[in-house]
């Protein structure tokens, strides 16, 4: 059943997981800098990965929304800031991918757009992928 004229659903990146990024990044500069002993090397790859951890907590904060579904289709994160609107006709196939590995098993919502696939876990969306795939597979029109 297609959404009638209703705001549009949203999944987004849970509000905690850019400030343990954070937190993150200034444990291992701080732990760069007293376990260095003197090991320029060892501190500038502790710096190195500090950086990429706030990098990823900045794409966090800035655009926390990475999937959005209406009536006329879905826009998705594309790159690290960009947006795209994919049409539902551009749409073939909305699932989602099971893999297991060391016991544990994760999940990803894939939504093919032919000439794009686009993958989202579950800490892109804050939400069970499966969930996630039955409310878009719901609002595409037939």
């Amino acid at each position: 059943m297609p959404f009638p004229s209703s705001p549009a659903h949203r999944w987004r990146v849970p509000p905690a997981l850019p400030v343990v990024k954070l937190v993150g990044a200034v444990a291992l500069t701080a732990l760069g800098l007293v376990l260095s002993g003197g090991d320029p090397v060892a501190l500038v790859l502790a710096l190195v990965v500090a950086a990429g951890l706030t990098g990823w907590a900045a794409r966090d904060l800035l655009l926390p929304v990475r999937l959005t579904a209406d009536a006329d289709g879905v826009t998705v994160i594309e790159g690290f800031a960009g947006r795209r609107r994919l049409p539902w006709a551009s749409i073939e196939a909305i699932g989602v991918a099971r893999r297991s590995r060391f016991g544990l098993t994760a999940e990803t919502l894939e939504i093919d757009a032919g000439d794009s696939l686009h993958l989202f876990g579950r800490y892109d969306l804050d939400a069970p992928p499966d969930e996630v795939a039955e409310t878009l597979r719901a609002a595409r029109p037939d």
